[in-house]
């Protein structure tokens, strides 16, 4: 059973959501909070697996609560759940420790399962919001580090194409492969390169190929 804290500064925001995740036979909401600073003190007290998290909320935003239970309690797993797709929101939420990012219009079904992935430790992001986080993140000069030449050529394609944004089920289209084969590569370059999830995986290969091709072009 995953605990889940759910935390909106509107109440009939939490009853809803509520009701739509009690729903679910492997999701128990645990409690609710009204601001950042309350889901701080809900966090300590019901150690819940994953925070549901609204960003605008008064007395402490969702960003700044993010990171503050990052810091507290690292094993917590924050989910943000709102309606702004600000640039800002979603590199600043991803930054401090947030797992994932959906807007509220999320169906039910896709909401429950990124409660599960995050849970699990993965990164969750709803359409369009990894292209706004690659957008807007500063990229750094970055020359490919001695454990890119353990990659084989094909975990190379899959590397390039999650730095362009693709699933795992876009990858197995686009080079004829299985998912689960797909889903195998994703584990190597995460592994060999030591990197903690895709997010990681994409922000290091877009800085690596992106200056590779400058050098060439130069």
């Amino acid at each position: 059973m995953i605990r889940v804290l759910l935390v909106d500064d509107q109440q009939i925001i939490r009853e809803g959501l509520g009701k739509l995740l009690q729903a679910k036979s492997d999701l128990e909401v645990v409690g609710e909070a009204e601001n950042g600073q309350i889901a701080l003190e809900q966090t300590r007290l019901l150690q819940p697996d994953v925070v549901l998290m609204d960003v605008r909320m008064p007395v402490m935003d969702g960003v700044a609560a993010t990171q503050a239970i990052h810091q507290q309690a690292p094993d917590v797993k924050v989910l943000v759940l709102t309606t702004f797709d600000d640039d800002e929101y979603v590199t600043q939420a991803m930054r401090y420790g947030a797992k994932g990012y959906l807007l509220k219009d999320t169906p039910s079904e896709e909401l429950a399962q990124a409660i599960r992935l995050v849970n699990k430790g993965h990164t969750h992001l709803g359409p369009g919001l990894f292209e706004k986080m690659m957008a807007t993140a500063p990229t750094p000069i970055v020359t490919a580090p001695p454990e890119f030449d353990q990659l084989t050529p094909r975990e190379r394609e899959v590397l390039q194409l999650i730095a362009e944004g693709y699933n795992n089920r876009e990858i197995a289209q686009a080079l004829f492969i299985a998912e689960r084969t797909v889903k195998n590569h994703v584990n190597s370059i995460l592994r060999r390169l030591n990197l903690r999830d895709r997010t990681q995986a994409a922000i290091l290969a877009s800085s690596v190929f992106h200056n590779s091709a400058e050098t060439q072009r130069d």
